[in-house]
């Protein structure tokens, strides 16, 4: 028998949408920041002691969500897990093989000891919209409320899971409407949990939010979109974040793919490899400018670490490395430090706000998004490019301030110290030109905050 699942479930409060229905926190009221990793094929790929591996690995690094696929993308229904289970008989959806979801049961407590939600998605799209990939198409209104309904009811008690619905396809598809397949799968997560769990949508790529074709359902709670891997560098995440959070009803919003670190650019149809790879300057823009311009948080991910390349899998999109290998690229280090900078301050109702940078935030490449605390304590600025900004500092009412500079590359802080608040206030990075990147904070001098070394 293969199993590491031991105890019973971590007493821990669930997690819920914060009163301003842009944030996330617990239950008892502590702030989530989701620091999210694709392990799409977790599962599929995976030993129970290799996945111990990536878990132990993960959380040291400040994780706090691994997103990971139950109906796997490639052949997942046809092609067994390391212990040739599958996870369907008959790849009938109302036919769950109890042996696959062992693993599965073992995964989420083995998360549960780490601090980790895991974010659970039942089906990839392939499974309901084929539109590409392996397929088959196996779900319809009728067995999506089944399935739902098994998997809410086998994991109800279980406090670390998000349900994530989509799986990489959109809802609508080629004048297709799929939304009724996935409102009953979410139906019967939601009878079974009797309404208590978070369910989100992963649509495909393009910067197209979940919120384009769900704002109006009431099953969802998290909305989802990926700033992905085809469109080149730069993808203005941050305008996506900004449109979701003007909407009505309020929802929080997040990147959950941006582009894959040691991932090819533009591969489609065909790679050219002049392009070469998105590497970790690229993943921090991404991630930092989402964040900033407001998303409850944001997912990372690696391209050999998604897939769980080995000896055993084959070359998927030209990765240069196994999984092992890439769990401690620079990118996995340094989101990292973008969740300790985020959790200094009090992060729940940040205000993103353009006017804090004289002159604009600048496009594409020299983007920057600033925000600032909902008191007007404390204000961060994320500079893609060292240069020499100023800041308008009239939302700021006391009279001296702390200034200093955040390194994203190596967390390290350097202060500018204790200066006399001007309505307009010039700083210079550390560092100039592409790949310093670096973020400003200030904040009210007399507010006791974390100092982060």
């Amino acid at each position: 028998m293969y199993s590491i699942a031991v105890g019973q479930p971590q007493e821990k409060k669930r997690l819920i949408v914060s009163g301003d229905g842009h944030g996330l926190q617990f239950e008892n009221g502590t702030p989530f920041f989701w620091l999210g990793d694709t392990g799409w094929e977790l599962f599929h790929r995976l030993t129970l002691p290799e996945i111990e591996q990536y878990l132990d690995n993960r959380a040291a690094k400040g994780f706090t969500v691994i997103q990971a696929i139950v109906l796997a993308e490639f052949d997942g229904l046809k092609r067994p897990n390391p212990y040739g289970e599958l996870p369907l008989i008959d790849q009938d959806p109302t036919k769950p093989n109890d042996a696959y979801f062992k693993v599965i049961d073992s995964t989420v407590q083995m998360a549960s000891e780490r601090k980790l939600i895991l974010g659970l998605l039942p089906t990839w799209g392939d499974k309901v919209t084929k539109a590409w990939g392996t397929g088959p198409m196996i779900f319809d209104s009728v067995n999506a409320y089944a399935y739902g309904h098994w998997l809410g009811k086998r994991y109800q008690d279980r406090q670390n899971i998000v349900w994530i619905l989509g799986g990489d396809r959109p809802p609508v598809f080629e004048g297709k409407d799929f939304r009724p397949v996935w409102r009953q799968m979410a139906k019967g997560l939601r009878d079974a949990t009797k309404g208590r769990c978070l369910i989100a949508y992963h649509p495909w790529g393009g910067n197209v939010s979940s919120s384009s074709w769900l704002q109006q359902e009431d099953w969802l709670d998290i909305h989802m979109f990926q700033s992905g891997h085809g469109d080149g560098h730069d993808v203005p995440s941050w305008k996506t974040v900004k449109r979701d959070l003007q909407l009505q009803p309020a929802r929080p919003t997040l990147d959950g793919e941006p582009n894959y670190e040691d991932h090819p650019v533009n591969p489609w149809p065909k790679w050219n490899p002049d392009n070469g790879y998105f590497r970790d300057y690229d993943v921090r823009k991404q991630c930092y400018r989402s964040v900033f311009a407001g998303a409850c948080g944001v997912t990372y991910g690696h391209h050999a670490i998604w897939q769980f390349m080995s000896a055993r899998e084959e070359l998927i999109n030209f990765a240069d490395r196994g999984w092992v290998n890439a769990m401690d690229r620079p990118g996995a280090f340094q989101v990292g430090y973008l969740r300790k900078l985020i959790e200094s301050r009090p992060f729940l109702n940040r205000v993103a706000d353009s006017n804090l940078v004289v002159g604009g935030l600048g496009v594409r490449s020299e983007h920057m998004e600033a925000f600032r605390g909902d008191e007007n304590h404390y204000a961060m600025v994320y500079l893609p490019i060292g240069r020499t900004i100023e800041l308008n500092m009239s939302f700021m009412k006391a009279k001296e301030i702390k200034a200093w500079w955040f390194n994203p590359k190596t967390g390290e802080a350097t202060p500018l110290g204790h200066l006399k608040r001007l309505d307009k206030m010039k700083f210079t990075t550390p560092t100039q030109g592409k790949e310093n990147d670096w973020v400003l904070v200030v904040e009210d001098a007399n507010r006791k905050y974390q100092t982060l070394q």
